[in-house]
């Protein structure tokens, strides 16, 4: 099975962009679906945008659309989550999450679990 390392997040203003990777071993990502998911306290985990097992096709939530950016980084093994124009909206731990299904959006069909990126947005 595969373990999911997540990096980057941080800090950045209203407007800035940050960028989340989540790096996979034990198993080649490419086979898997991957999606990212934001969670902010009192709320559920939600998909943000997601990348298919099956022919490459990405999805992006609303929220999110036309800001961010998925990648697959398949030399690094790894999917990247370009985040622009982040607005005060956007806080949030980030989760990067993958399983064998064609589609990884909604939490209960991902097994496989990155450790969570906090990301603030503040000016």
């Amino acid at each position: 099975q595969i373990q999911l390392l997540q990096s980057g997040g941080g800090l950045a203003q209203p407007g800035e962009s940050l960028t989340l990777s989540c790096a996979a071993s034990g198993g080649n990502l490419e086979r898997y679906a991957v999606g990212w998911f934001r969670q902010v306290p009192g709320k559920e985990r939600e998909g943000i945008a997601g990348v298919s097992s099956t022919d490459g096709r990405f999805w992006y939530d609303d929220s999110v659309k036309g800001r961010f950016i998925m990648t697959r980084d398949n030399a690094k093994n790894a999917v990247n989550l370009q985040m622009g124009s982040l607005k005060s909206e956007d806080p949030a731990v980030y989760y990067c999450a993958a399983d064998l299904n064609a589609w990884v959006l909604t939490p209960e069909v991902a097994r496989y679990w990155g450790q969570g990126s906090p990301v603030t947005v503040s000016s």
